[in-house]
């Protein structure tokens, strides 16, 4: 193996022996220099070499590890007699794994460089990851220079299950380390403050480890810390060392400066722990050392008897009583919802709110309305309160026209707020005394609105037996999870008040981290990308600093409430002699937020204290990549093509696919697919009975409401159960194919389809396409633009007035798309990482260990990654699982193995055959067609004609001017077709929105209608159709076109599908083809149109090539006139043969400009073949002129000049016309005899001499008219007598050349004379004579008088020997 391949290490712990072993597993030779032998002996049994000194582990290494632990080892380990400076080969990468200062670093690095040139210093801070997705895997942090981290990379790559990398200065490493320390610190003070003042609060210690542990106050250090204190299986010894890890991280904040609050008091904390134990004592329990600190006996709390809150709600929920009417005071933003679904769960709902629209709204849907807290009381059973806080709380009871004094007796009020627990016991007391046996419930809730308006709400209830049974019903309809806290009540409080107590802390604590991340220098994404994977995360942090770093603080949780929720907690814990410095610290971070006039604003907002006071800014703008560069710092791909084993299990017991396409457009990456536009039980189980491996039904739902697109995934997803069943219970997966930029109805279809189907293992979303240059990388999705990489949720496309979004990391997409139904941090990921190292096998493990109902993003550079994912899903499917997918198109046909062909040309078609112009229909408004368009209009304004339809006429107008308008475009297209134009009909390109999303859709939809009905009524057959944008091409197809169901047959371009439309529409066997909005460059739409017009090109050489490849020649035919052009081009379209129009100097004198341009106009309009030769060219001033008139090649004449003179007369020609891509042709000898009007005697008649000819060609011509006995005009009576052997010897030569042969004096020529000549390499055949003979002899001898008569007779003449010539010359059906 070569030096790329050799890695060396000094210094060998654990983490650096897990990296040579990775290094070792993947392949490169790994030499290492230790001092333990214990370690060396297990190094050198898996593989590795060892070294005798630092200096020897250098020799040959292109890459070498050193292990730094402390500032004093760099003069010895690095510069010593033996150090690594002495082996260290020119170009080498230098991989510092160390946690040493970064100032240290930073003048290692300088002294490195400065002492050797080309050496590649890269920082490599190495840990395990503490993420369940990387839970004990090796992470790296790597820094350096650009071309360092470059260098590194693969080695990097190859050590580590997860790299992150920062550009530029080193030590960003130990910067993480600190940041992560800081929030560790923070977690564990925070932790124990919580579950001591739950303690104090008569809450079990291990009921609110559990409760908490899956809510949003969780934190790495609560779930695996909380635990350890409460069996008293950690020691004070692990105070000293984070309290000394936490005043690195203080005095580096101190030295910058940067107020560090939180940290400040957690380290105080650990201090003052630390003072509490007795001498020497260090192995003093924590939980020991705690209970001094703050005074509440926690160990005693922990040993008391344990319950499952769960299985006390199942009883209480199974023991309900019935409850007919309930009350609802409190219709905000989670209390509607609450509302609603009681609503929807079959209760008698009266509701009271004092924004008085909401009460309207409420009674829309079913609702009573209520005018007064007294009055919405009359004859409930329940009565339910979700208020803001205490005051309004008190107020809505016991204020004018309160609850209280009208509500039965008998009655539960359940308070469903957060207010705090003394609050409620308090009013259990006073409702106690009313005398009303009025019971209370306290059931504060949490999971936000969403959760609220489906019913999946956590609630942690408390209050009598007889409270809870008589709320039993209404409380399990409003929750997924409910927990009943022993305790009285007020004990749900308590435990929703120590979730607050943590939540708030681990937010505040994630704003004080990451505004100090970003005064360190770092990269403020790629730290929140690393942090939470490390112990510093928490579910706060996760979920809450997406915000910070999109800078959006639209709020899901206003920062108000902290100020009131930490408030309780504050109170609460002076109430109880509980200090809280930790939650206090975090209270006051609120209130300065709140008094700073953030208090609407999200709760992330807090972080704006920080960057206030530190005068920096958390945002982290996804930057634009170079797509190069991070397509190369990926890891190699899988190296087994997958291919062979999906076609395998698709044999097997594989489920067919169905894709649910949202617009026609995801049919771009599949053939041999069938297409339903409709959703029949019948249509479905016809389909099902094939047994395909996948089909597709169009829904074109992206054009419809969320709610009738719902309601339309439900009625086929219906029809899909029944079909299944009628074919013998057919197996599928659901795909629901949407847009590749994130543009669609998510979650909604996804949520109308678990509705019929049933909850899924899992939800796939993968939006990876290749064709389209989407990628997802670190679950960041990208849309190439060019060689750069645009974050999505930068790009136009999420500025879709009815699809927007901000997100491009998918998780937060997931998150933003659900209204934080399914945070970010929930949302797993399959990396390209694992795609890439494990492989099929791997991707089912990981999809099969999935928790059930999960949302899984997957990540995707290249084709074989998805490719191995869909083999990896057909094996979990295999074992059981079920998916719903939501995919762009690349996953469909990576799952059903398809192999790509070759792109769809007319020639797969009988259209190239047709006459009449093609139909292309835009209705697609995102900016990149609007690029296309005008790109399509500036390459083929000669042959396409525009016809726009004014939105504003046919959107906003009366219906009166709508049908004007509509009729005014059919009259046109009509028109254009039948005379063979290409028809362009798009709406008016300035786009107009509505108010709302709604709106836009309605616009969209009356604009997508007027072209539907433009397209119906047009008569004419097109060649072909076109219909841009994917509303616009579902509409076509199905409503204009009366397309049941189609074939895919291919792609025009990649990503580009083209259609054969079923036999019952408008027009069969016409190709449909189908180009979405959003793919290609800005030339793809006039690409496509060139590879589809009925002739790719006109280049006579191309022509003269393919007649080579062929065998075959080319008839140049001169013309004269118009009869004489039409009779060329009718006779070759007949034939279906390639020509070449032909103009003579002579002709040129007297027909023009006008002539050629007649000659160039039927070329293009031609559906063969055609191009236009300016001929006999003998001096320079006609050949200048004729460089400038679009011929597409000339003959530079210089026979009648001596050789040397020809030589330099057709070189210099020659280069001219190259630079205007115009092929030359030249002769060498001298034909005799007359061709317009120029005569050339026998005597001046001279043959092409070989020799001659060799030289001849260094001109750079392209084709030679050779003279080999031929004439211009008649031959003698005694025929043609041609050298056919001088002709063998110029082809010999002229083959070599890649120089085409050609022969004047074509009239006269005898069959066998002529193939004779194209066996010996003639590829162009100069006919003029015969064709001009029957151009008089129709004059001379035709009866015709009429001029309109004699024109069509001329013609006919001239058609029919030419049409003899192209048979004769083997070109016919050639085109």
């Amino acid at each position: 193996m070569g030096g790329d391949g050799v890695v060396g290490f000094v210094g060998l712990d654990l983490f650096s022996f897990e990296l040579a072993s990775s290094l070792l597993r993947s392949g490169f030779k790994v030499q290492a220099f230790e001092i333990s032998t214990e370690m060396v002996e297990k190094f050198t049994e898996l593989g590795g070499c060892k070294c005798d000194s630092p200096a020897d582990v250098c020799k040959g290494a292109a890459a070498v590890v050193v292990l730094l632990s402390h500032p004093d080892q760099i003069q010895d380990v690095i510069f010593g007699e033996e150090g690594v400076m002495k082996g260290l080969q020119k170009g080498a990468v230098l991989l510092l794994s160390s946690t040493i200062p970064p100032l240290h670093l930073q003048k290692l690095e300088k002294q490195l460089t400065e002492e050797k040139e080309q050496i590649y210093v890269v920082d490599a801070y190495v840990l395990k990851g503490m993420s369940e997705l990387l839970d004990g895997k090796l992470m790296i942090i790597a820094s350096g220079r650009s071309d360092s981290i470059t260098r590194a990379q693969p080695y990097l790559t190859a050590m580590c299950q997860k790299l992150y990398t920062f550009e530029g200065e080193i030590g960003a490493g130990s910067k993480v380390k600190m940041v992560n320390e800081l929030l560790e610190g923070i977690h564990l003070v925070a932790s124990v403050e919580a579950i001591s003042l739950g303690s104090q609060a008569g809450v079990h210690p291990w009921i609110l480890y559990d409760i908490i542990s899956n809510a949003a106050g969780n934190s790495w250090i609560y779930k695996n810390h909380i635990p350890l204190l409460l069996k008293s299986d950690i020691d004070g010894r692990f105070l000293d060392v984070l309290s000394q890890n936490l005043g690195i991280v203080e005095d580096k904040a101190k030295s910058l400066p940067f107020p560090v609050p939180l940290l400040a008091v957690a380290r105080q904390q650990l201090i003052l722990g630390i003072s509490q134990m007795q001498g020497d004592d260090t192995a003093t329990s924590l939980a020991k050392i705690w209970e001094k600190v703050l005074g509440v006996g926690i160990l005693e709390a922990a040993n008391k008897e344990l319950y499952k809150p769960e299985d006390l709600a199942k009883e209480i929920t199974t023991q309900a009583k019935p409850v007919k009417r309930i009350g609802f005071i409190g219709l905000g933003a989670m209390g509607f919802g609450m509302a609603v679904h009681l609503l929807k769960s079959n209760f008698s709902v009266r509701g009271y709110d004092v924004y008085k629209p909401t009460l309207v709204r409420f009674e829309s849907v079913g609702g009573l309305a209520a005018s007064s807290p007294a009055d919405v009381t009359k004859d409930v059973d329940v009565l339910v309160i979700m208020v803001t806080n205490e005051v309004q709380a008190e107020d809505v009871l016991y204020g004018h026209l309160g609850a209280v004094e009208a509500i039965p007796p008998g009655a539960t009020i359940v308070l469903a707020s957060t207010v705090s627990p003394a609050f409620v016991s308090q009013l259990e007391r006073r409702l106690e005394n009313e005398g009303k046996d009025l019971k209370l419930v306290d059931a504060p809730v949490s999971g936000g609105v969403k959760r609220a308006a489906m019913g999946e709400l956590t609630i942690m209830a408390s209050g009598t037996e007889e409270a809870l049974k008589s709320a039993g019903l209404v409380l399990s309809a409003l929750s997924e999870k409910l927990y009943v806290i022993r305790g009285g009540c007020g004990a749900g409080s308590g435990v929703k008040m120590v979730n607050q107590l943590l939540a708030g802390v681990h937010i505040a604590s994630a704003a004080e981290a990451m505004a100090f991340g970003a005064r360190l220098g770092l990269n403020t994404r790629k730290l929140f990308n690393a942090i939470s994977n490390c112990g510093g995360t928490s579910w706060m942090f996760e979920n809450r600093v997406p915000h910070m770093l999109d800078n959006d603080y639209t709020p899901y949780s206003a920062l108000d409430i902290f100020v009131k929720d930490l408030g309780i907690v504050t109170r609460d814990g002076s109430s109880r002699k509980v200090p809280l410095h930790i939650s206090t610290v975090a209270h006051q971070l609120f209130l300065a937020g709140s008094a700073a006039g953030w208090g609407r604003i999200d709760d992330a907002g807090v972080v704006k204290v920080y960057e206030t006071l530190g005068g920096v800014k958390v945002e982290g703008k996804l930057p634009v990549l170079k797509k190069q560069d991070v397509l190369k710092s990926l890891p190699s791909e899988w190296p087994f093509d997958p291919t062979d084993d999906i076609h395998r299990l698709n044999m097997g017991k594989s489920k067919t696919l169905v894709v649910l396409d949202d617009d026609p457009t995801g049919t771009q990456t599949v053939h041999d697919v069938e297409v339903l536009t409709e959703w029949s039980v019948e249509s479905i189980s016809e389909q099902f009975r094939k047994k395909p491996a996948c089909f597709f039904i169009l829904t074109n739902s992206r054009s419809l409401s969320s709610e009738k697109a719902s309601a339309l995934i439900k009625d086929i997803c219906s029809n899909l159960c029944a079909a299944s069943k009628e074919a013998g219970n057919a197996d599928y997966t659901i795909v629901l194919r949407g847009d590749s930029t994130l543009r669609g109805h998510f979650p909604q279809e996804a949520d109308a389809a678990v509705s019929i189907l049933g909850k899924m293992d899992a939800w796939i979303i993968c939006p990876f396409f290749l064709q389209g240059g989407r990628y997802t990388i670190d679950d960041v999705h990208y849309v190439a633009d060019s060689d750069r990489l645009v974050p999505a949720g930068e790009t136009e496309f999420a500025k879709d007035a009815s699809f927007g979004y901000k997100s491009s990391n998918l998780r937060e997409w997931v998150e933003e798309k659900t209204d934080g139904t399914i945070p970010a941090n929930s949302v797993e990921s399959i990396s390209i990482q694992l795609l890439r190292t494990g492989g099929p096998d791997a991707v089912c493990e990981f999809l099969c260990s999935l928790k059930k109902g999960s949302a899984c993003i997957v990540n995707a550079a290249s084709d074989r990654d998805m490719a191995v994912f869909a083999a990896g899903m057909i094996q979990a499917e295999q074992k059981g699982k079920s998916f719903l997918c939501r995919t762009a198109a690349s996953f469909v046909s990576a799952r059903i193995g398809i192999i790509p062909k070759d792109l769809v040309l007319p020639k797969d078609f009988a259209s190239d055959k047709e006459s009449s112009g093609a139909l292309i229909v835009v209705g697609s408004y995102v900016p990149k067609t609007t690029k296309q368009v005008e790109e399509l209009q500036s390459q083929h304004k000669q042959k396409l004609r525009s016809i726009e339809i004014s939105v504003e006429k046919v959107a906003l107008k009366s219906s009166e001017v709508r049908a004007a308008e509509i009729s005014r475009a059919v009259e046109m297209a009509d028109a254009f077709l039948r005379a063979g134009r290409e028809t362009l009909i798009m709406s008016s390109r300035e786009l107009i929105t509505g108010k709302t999303s709604s709106e836009s859709l309605d616009i969209n939809s009356k604009v997508s209608s007027a072209l539907v009905e433009v397209v119906s009524q047009i008569t004419t057959r097109p060649r072909y159709i076109l219909a841009k944008g994917g509303i616009t091409s579902s509409d076509t197809a199905t409503k204009a076109l009366k397309a049941r169901r189609a074939l895919v047959i291919g792609q025009a371009l990649a990503g580009v599908p083209v259609w054969k439309l079923g036999p019952e529409s408008r027009h069969p066997g016409v190709p449909y083809i189908v180009f979405p909005g959003n793919v290609g460059s800005s030339t793809a739409l006039a690409e496509v149109v060139k590879s589809w017009s009925v002739v790719a090109g006109r280049s006579t050489k191309e022509l003269l090539l393919n007649a080579e490849n062929g065998g075959y020649a080319i008839g140049a035919f001169n013309v004269y006139n118009l009869e004489g052009i039409e009779a060329v081009v009718e006779a070759a379209e007949e034939e279906n043969s390639p020509a070449i129009l032909q103009v003579h100097p002579g002709a040129f004198k007297h027909g023009g400009i006008p002539l050629v341009s007649c000659c160039i106009s039927a070329a293009e309009q031609a559906r063969v073949p055609i191009s236009v030769h300016f001929d006999h060219g003998t001096t320079k001033h006609e050949l200048l002129e004729a460089l400038e008139l679009g011929f597409d090649s000339m003959m530079v004449d210089g026979s009648h000049l001596s050789f040397t003179e020809n030589v330099l007369y057709t070189k210099s020609i020659t280069e001219l016309a190259r630079s205007k891509n115009i092929m030359v042709e030249a002769e060498l000898g001298r034909l005799s005899g007359t061709e317009d009007g120029l005569t050339v005697e026998d005597y001046e008649a001279k043959l092409t001499n070989v020799h001659q000819a060799q030289e001849f060609m260094e001109t750079g011509i392209d084709a030679l008219a050779v003279c080999i006995g031929n004439v211009h005009g008649k031959y003698p009576e005694s025929g043609p007598n041609l050298k056919l052997d001088l002709l063998k010897e110029l082809h010999n030569l002229s083959s070599k050349k890649g120089v085409f042969l050609v022969l004047h004096g074509a009239s006269g020529l005898p069959e066998k004379l002529i193939k004779e000549c194209i066996e010996n390499g003639v590829r162009k055949f100069n006919v003029n004579t015969e064709v001009r003979k029957a151009y008089m002899d129709a004059l001379t001898f035709g009866k015709k008088t009429d001029l309109v008569d004699l024109m069509s007779a001329t013609k006919t003449a001239m058609k029919a020997v030419i049409a003899d010539k192209i048979r004769l010359f083997g070109s016919a059906g050639k085109a």
